[in-house]
């Protein structure tokens, strides 16, 4: 079940009464977690009453008749799911994991490489570790990797793709002498070192989206943390807002390169014969820029995190948000911090994803609160146009709702470490 359906039964009403105990001038028992466990379930729906479920349903029934519409007509092929003031108006699957065997429909909780998508995620382990004041946007990156042969690059450089930095793909497809072994974000550091390659331009002097940067930013997570990169997502992002289901690929450094990705949905190469599963690769070494799995119930965990605070202070997490190049004429979106600013689209957010079989899409609009997540395991689909009218349809706009957090913590035993609740 989606992170806010769990709301409608158990300590709703609960909470409630543990409020008003805590407001009164009166010094009443406290109730502990346990305590509130033992109480009887009560289920709201019989309480209240969800004006708004018509609408929902509506708005349901129109997103997947074009989902549908989309299977038959295009190579769509994929999860869905839309959400809009705090509601998941739908998470649906349409498909198949096998496009070879046309078997094995695919489920809602399965899980997909997310492509350029996990750029977002890496700017936002580099902001935990700028809210625990141990990364300084502005300071060269050779303060935290001193063998870095470029001066004057900076993380806010590497965030919003101004660094100027050459593609390490083409270095190490030039350079790596057995690609059926890995490549690592330590190799790449060392083939930068060695080669030098000459940079497209001067640090800060123009914008080149380019995976080298989130690569990047990926090891001065290790270096600054202390920790791997996979361990530090794994404990300090997802297990801390619950991502349970979402991790960082570690291909194993001492073994040959594996024929295929492991344990998620497999991609698929779409021509004019029959689709050709997608292999693993060398590159695939390389984590930051690329190579982070997840399902699309957990990718909105993230964003509901983002929007309440839970990891990190609001003005810190805001900063994702702003444009990181100056105003320009000649392209149509700005980039923050792992997000793309879309210009047609004043106060909408997004990054789209392509790689090795897979493509992905994250779309925010936030004047609306509306958020639209798209998982696919074919190198080939729709056109994104289809999904952005998804999004700013505003024929059945829904009332504005809110997520308990306390009431999702104590529901879930955990405790987010940012809550923005927490000290009020």
């Amino acid at each position: 079940m989606v992170f806010l359906n769990k709301m409608k039964t158990r300590h709703l009403i609960l909470l409630l009464f543990v409020f008003l105990i805590s407001c009164s001038s009166r010094k009443e028992k406290a109730f502990t977690p346990e305590e509130v466990r033992q109480w009887p379930v009560v289920n709201a729906d019989s309480i209240f009453k969800d004006l708004d479920a018509p609408v929902i349903s509506q708005r349901a029934a129109k997103i997947d008749k074009t989902c549908t519409n989309l299977k038959k007509k295009t190579t769509f092929n994929g999860t869905v799911l839309f959400a809009e003031k705090g509601r998941v108006v739908l998470v649906k699957s349409y498909g198949v994991k096998n496009l070879r065997t046309r078997k094995g429909e695919l489920h809602n909780d399965d899980i997909y490489q997310l492509s350029s998508v996990s750029k977002m995620f890496t700017a936002e382990a580099i902001m935990i570790l700028k809210s625990r004041g141990l990364i300084d946007y502005d300071a060269d990156i050779r303060k935290y990797i001193p063998e870095f042969p470029y001066e004057g690059i900076t993380t806010r450089m590497l965030l919003t793709h101004r660094s100027g930095l050459s593609r390490y793909e083409t270095l190490a497809d030039n350079n790596w002498p057995n690609k059926k072994t890995p490549f690592t974000n330590d190799d790449m550091i060392d083939y930068y070192v060695k080669y030098k390659p000459d940079p497209y331009f001067k640090p800060d002097n123009g914008f080149h989206y380019c995976n080298v940067n989130y690569a990047m930013l990926a090891s001065i997570v290790k270096r600054v943390s202390g920790k791997p990169f996979v361990d530090f997502m794994r404990e300090d992002l997802f297990d801390a807002i619950g991502m349970h289901r979402s991790y960082i690929y570690d291909m194993p450094t001492d073994t040959m390169v594996s024929l295929y990705l492991p344990d998620c949905v497999q991609g698929y190469y779409l021509g004019r014969r029959r689709p050709r599963q997608a292999q693993n690769e060398y590159l695939n070494g390389v984590k930051g820029d690329k190579i982070m799995f997840s399902n699309v119930e957990d990718m909105y965990r993230f964003k509901v995190a983002i929007d309440y605070g839970l990891l990190m202070p609001d003005s810190i997490q805001a900063e994702a948000f702003v444009p990181g190049s100056p105003k320009y004429s000649k392209r149509k979106d700005n980039y923050g911090f792992g997000w793309r600013i879309s210009r047609k689209h004043p106060g909408c957010y997004y990054h789209y994803g392509w790689w090795k079989g897979y493509r992905s899409f994250f779309l925010i609009d936030k004047v609306n609160d509306r958020t639209l997540i798209v998982l696919t395991n074919t190198d080939k689909g729709p056109n994104s146009d289809v999904f952005w009218n998804i999004l700013t349809d505003n024929t059945m706009p829904l009332a504005p709702a809110s997520i308990n957090i306390p009431v999702v913590e104590l529901a879930e035993g955990t405790r987010f470490p940012c809550s923005s609740y927490k000290d009020r």
